[in-house]
């Protein structure tokens, strides 16, 4: 059976997976990001892998995406990435490719799940949508006219590091205020850490150590109907239906999917975003946009990649 790899680097955790041509991810496996103290570890783990895998299972490898923070699509390198372990500018599909000697294509992971939505999810026909990952950070891949937006020179679409905040939270970029260090897991849990500092309110999450506090710890406090993870909640939404709407104004997208860690919130996050956005759309633009949730299954970060390998080689055949 003809497989794509691929390879989903985020700044918490890294998946490795085999994908077929139709989005059934065949094998799968993941390791914390920053176990891997060298770029080359990562290339020496994961070609080690799936040179394994491949000969167990006999499959052919066609090709390898690589989705990954501050990835170049034009270039192939992941350059200053914020929140990842390496500094400066990895060329990491030239050491995929010099190592596997299949095809090898990278790009920003929001970039690659944009592409996996549109291949395998609930983007199947639609031409101008966005995808918004809600991991570590905040990851933006926005498709228009069929076409995944990289701009001139590759780093098109950033909006979380669109600045929301003047002078405001530090980022891992090096400028203050941006969407990502508020409206992520990360942020969302800074919010926490700073209202509890200075608020009295009561709240399940002042039993446990701010140091052990993360986003699932308040989105399940707040399914549970606590007022002060609701509240961090609704920060949070209003944050972020805000940027969709300045986002809408930009790129008119008729949807808009979000996914990721913070995403797992649910209805309260959506239902709070939704409300938000509308309000801070132009007229031009009311009812128009749908926000939903990736339609991609739990493995959606590694399908998106593979898909971003199974998108180039499916043009090369078309271009022949």
């Amino acid at each position: 059976m003809d497989v794509c790899a691929g390879i989903d680097i985020g700044g918490t955790n890294t998946e490795l997976g085999l994908v077929s041509a139709d989005g059934s991810v065949l094998w799968l496996t993941t390791f914390p990001t920053r176990s891997m103290a060298k770029p080359e570890m990562l290339l020496g783990f994961c070609t080690d892998a799936l040179r394994k895998i491949i000969s167990e299972k006999k499959l052919v490898l066609k090709g390898i995406g690589i989705g990954a923070p501050s990835g170049n699509y034009y270039t192939g390198s992941i350059e200053h990435a914020p929140n990842m372990p390496w500094p400066g500018i990895i060329p990491l599909a030239d050491m995929f490719r010099g190592a596997m000697d299949v095809p090898v294509v990278l790009t920003n992971d929001a970039n690659a799940a944009a592409i996996g939505e549109m291949f395998f999810g609930a983007a199947k026909g639609l031409r101008d949508f966005a995808v918004i990952t809600l991991g570590t950070g905040l990851g933006s891949g926005i498709v228009t006219g069929g076409e995944v937006l990289y701009g001139h020179d590759g780093f098109a679409g950033e909006l979380g590091h669109v600045i929301i905040e003047h002078e405001g939270r530090l980022c891992g970029c090096g400028r203050r205020g941006c969407l990502e260090t508020y409206v992520s897991a990360t942020g969302i849990v800074n919010t926490a850490k700073e209202w509890l500092e200075f608020e009295g309110e009561p709240t399940t999450l002042k039993t446990v150590s701010q140091e052990k506090i993360d986003s699932i710890m308040i989105t399940d406090a707040a399914k549970a109907g606590d007022a002060f993870a609701m509240r961090l909640i609704n920060y949070t939404a209003e944050k972020l239906g805000l940027a969709l709407a300045n986002l809408v104004a930009i790129t008119s997208p008729s949807h808009i999917f979000l996914y990721g860690g913070l995403a797992n919130a649910g209805d309260i996050l959506m239902n709070a975003t939704r409300s938000y956005f509308e309000k801070s759309l132009l007229k031009n633009y009311a009812g128009k946009v749908k926000i939903e949730f990736s339609g991609l299954p739990g493995n959606a970060a590694v399908i998106g990649a593979a898909a971003l390998a199974w998108n180039e080689k499916r043009a090369q055949s078309s271009n022949r």
